[in-house]
């Protein structure tokens, strides 16, 4: 069987870590190539753990020039099955199908009405064309059953929609540098006190705003700790300037964008997430591969990872006193942190890893075969 995906290639985020891994995984079972549209980081490290890919770049979003050659190679290889990632790729199989007569399929990362919150043009323009195209694609992958029923009651046909949760690579070799040499990269003291850390874009929908608050609100009683923000986004300066307002930047800081994600989550004792929407995070499965414990919003997939005061703790989202409270809770238990810690690598590696993922791929694909034929 072979495979292509589709993928902008501009990701960063966790839709670069599921198609590395994924594919990387899948390759046991099926040819699978990838195509992206632009040269940057995923492009390289794709390329660094040997993934066939290749780049048909696009000048522009609108460019459809690609479409010739997508066509080429999809009959030059014959190609069993197209799998899309992103509003990007979307857009692209939109057009390609009418060429190709092949079965297509996308992955639903993230809730698509929320992937462009943070402008207006594009919340208008790209979130409207994302939901066209999806409406024209065959099949779907959702990451976990509540982005299925999302899908369901959009009207999306439900025996077109398959559950595949993401995995991680449990297996490949970590790189990163030392706590002391991250922390001090940032010229960060934190002797003596416990690091909370949030790896997110900042943008609306990861409401940083709630893991500030909890903050503050952990800060008016005690001041062994500090809090780590990973990530850059439009939300940037007003949120800096909402730390500086309560008055707390001695124990708030904003590291902008991490490239070496490892290395932040070897560096902090609590993983946070906020979120307001989320599928099934890879900042969750990247934190335990480390053995870090998460406290997260109960969102999407995460309460069919998390067990309540087992491996982790779940909050409403907004609340920001919950997480206040549960990280005071863990900094009076600290040997918690470390037991929750251990539990939630078990779990992942029980349940979510890579070659799971790649095998549960593998079936879908089989079945959209057998559908076709």
């Amino acid at each position: 069987m072979r495979v292509l995906h589709l993928i902008s290639g501009g990701d960063t985020g966790g839709a670069k870590t599921h198609v590395i891994a994924l594919v990387k995984a899948l390759s046991q079972y099926v040819d699978v190539k990838v195509i992206c549209f632009i040269e940057d980081t995923f492009y390289k490290e794709a390329k660094e753990v040997g993934i066939d890919i290749e780049v048909f770049e696009q000048k522009k979003r609108y460019d459809m020039s690609v479409i010739s050659k997508l066509r080429e190679e999809i009959e030059k290889k014959d190609y069993d099955i197209i799998h899309c990632h992103g509003a990007r790729a979307n857009f692209i199989a939109m057009f390609l199908k009418t060429k190709v007569k092949k079965p297509f399929i996308t992955t639903v990362h993230s809730d698509y009405k929320l992937d462009f919150k943070d402008s207006l043009y594009k919340k208008i323009v790209y979130t409207a064309i994302n939901t066209i195209a999806l409406k024209k694609i065959d099949y779907y992958i959702a990451i976990s059953t509540n982005f299925k029923q999302m899908l369901v009651n959009r009207g999306f046909n439900s025996n077109c929609i398959f559950t595949v949760y993401n995995g991680i690579d449990l297996e490949a070799d970590l790189n990163y540098i030392s706590k002391e040499e991250f922390l001090k990269r940032y010229n960060i003291n934190a002797e003596g006190k416990t690091v909370v850390g949030i790896a997110a874009r900042l943008d609306l929908v990861k409401d940083h705003d709630t893991f500030i608050e909890g903050a503050y609100k952990v800060l008016q009683k005690r001041k062994d700790i500090i809090f780590l923000i990973a990530g850059d986004g439009n939300e940037k300066e007003r949120l800096i300037s909402k730390v500086e307002e309560l008055n707390i930047c001695d124990y708030v800081y904003f590291l902008g964008f991490v490239k070496d994600p490892y290395s932040f989550f070897n560096a902090i004792d609590i993983n946070i997430l906020t979120s307001v929407s989320e599928s099934f995070p890879y900042v969750i499965l990247e934190g335990a591969k480390l053995k870090k414990t998460i406290i997260s919003t109960s969102v999407g997939g995460i309460s069919d990872l998390i067990r309540n005061g087992d491996n982790g703790f779940l909050i409403d989202v907004g609340d920001s006193e919950a997480l206040a409270k549960n990280i005071n809770f863990l900094l009076d238990n600290k040997p918690k942190i470390k037991i929750l810690g251990e539990n939630l690598y078990k779990s992942v590696k029980d349940n979510f890893s890579s070659q799971k993922m790649a095998l549960d791929h593998f079936k879908v694909y089989k079945k959209i075969n057998e559908a076709r034929r």
